[in-house]
């Protein structure tokens, strides 16, 4: 049988890396609770990503729901129905109404033309996604955000390692929040990490993320147990290792992809993001319509071939039972995500994919229009 090929796969570090690390835990018994990979991983990644405060977290829902606990935020959050649904699930564990606003067609990020229309007097805040790793428009969102006094909240799920002219992506909004999960460009298996803007911040979150303590004997709010284990951290700083060369073997998959499908008609890819350093975290087309076959049909084609491609973000999160009877939810309110959605696909991407398996992605997608 031919082994599937789907979007990603998570890259694993030699075995005989990860050896010295186990041997180290085991030895020390220290298994989570801020052990020393923890604080070693923390330093780390503020080191790499040039950012001051990170706080790290067993995956980055938790980050997520506890980033918004932290900053205290209530009322109505304007944000985009284009992501994964745990961008809005984390609103509504802490008694938040979404506000959904539509999408630009070539970003596929919050539109900062349509944000304005959306406040209201209960307006607090707007959390945007940097999708696919592609940056938001920054500085527009937060100038909307200086006007009307509203706090700005990133998930940048996607953005490991992105960065624009003035440094890391993360650097931007109140705070932002990282994913490791193994579907993700940098993976801890699980994991997850808020950045802050400064030690206050990070010392409320850390406290949060520990059901609330202080120290061993002062609990000082009702947090919950969102904490990073040793092994988790451990992976973390052997991936750190090698992230540099999986972002470079990404890239050249990408471009291969761009190369190699640029004269199909009906499949477009996006333009690369314009930001001084890339992560490739994932590699999309867009099935339009002079394609012979729809986004569906063609997602089933490749299924039957054993590739495991992803209609990603479909459905959109503002047409799930829990979101759908909210008035932003409206399909007619969010004209370009919802054809977004309906043309999505993404294709594989991940550190060493073989060359034969990436050619037949593109074959199969080229037969439609050689058959």
């Amino acid at each position: 049988m031919i082994e599937p090929t789907y979007v990603t796969r998570p890259f694993l570090p030699p075995l005989e890396e990860l050896q010295p690390y186990l041997e180290r835990i085991w030895a020390n018994r220290l298994l989570t609770n801020k052990g020393p990979f923890h604080e070693e991983f923390e330093q780390a990644l503020c080191d790499y990503l040039g950012v001051e405060h990170i706080s790290l977290f067993a995956n980055g829902t938790l980050a997520l729901v506890t980033a918004l606990q932290a900053m205290r935020i209530t009322g109505d959050v304007i944000t985009t129905p284009y992501s994964f649904v745990a961008t809005a699930h984390s609103l509504l564990w802490n008694g938040i109404r979404p506000v959904f606003v539509d999408i630009d067609p070539e970003t596929l990020n919050l539109d900062p033309d349509k944000i304005e229309a959306a406040i209201t007097p209960q307006t607090t805040a707007i959390l945007p996604v940097h999708v696919y790793g592609r940056p938001c428009d920054t500085a527009r969102i937060q100038s909307i955000a200086d006007i009307y006094g509203l706090r700005v909240i990133y998930d940048a799920a996607h953005a490991f390692g992105v960065e624009d002219a003035g440094g890391s992506i993360l650097r931007h909004g109140d705070v932002s929040i990282l994913s490791f999960h193994a579907t993700k460009v940098f993976t801890t298996f699980e994991g997850g990490a808020v950045v802050s803007p400064d030690a206050k911040m990070k010392k409320r979150i850390d406290y949060l993320k520990n059901f609330g303590f202080a120290d061993e004997v002062t609990v000082v709010a009702p947090g919950i147990n969102g904490k990073m284990n040793e092994f988790q951290a451990a992976l973390g700083l052997l991936q750190l290792k090698h992230f540099d060369a999986a972002l470079k073997q990404r890239a050249e998959l990408d471009r291969y992809y761009r190369e190699t499908l640029a004269d199909i008609p009906g499949i477009r890819c996006l333009p690369l993001p314009d930001c001084s350093r890339r992560n490739y975290a994932y590699c999309l087309i867009m099935v339009e319509p002079e394609y012979p076959l729809s986004r569906d049909e063609l997602y089933t084609r490749l299924r039957q071939n054993n590739i495991f491609a992803r209609r990603y973000f479909y459905p959109l999160i503002s047409s799930f039972p829990m979101y759908r009877a909210l008035p932003s939810a409206n399909k007619s309110n969010l004209p370009v995500a919802s054809a977004s959605a309906d043309k999505v696909l993404c294709l594989p991407i991940y550190p060493g994919l073989e060359p034969d398996r990436l050619e037949k992605v593109t074959n199969l997608i080229r037969s439609v229009i050689e058959s």
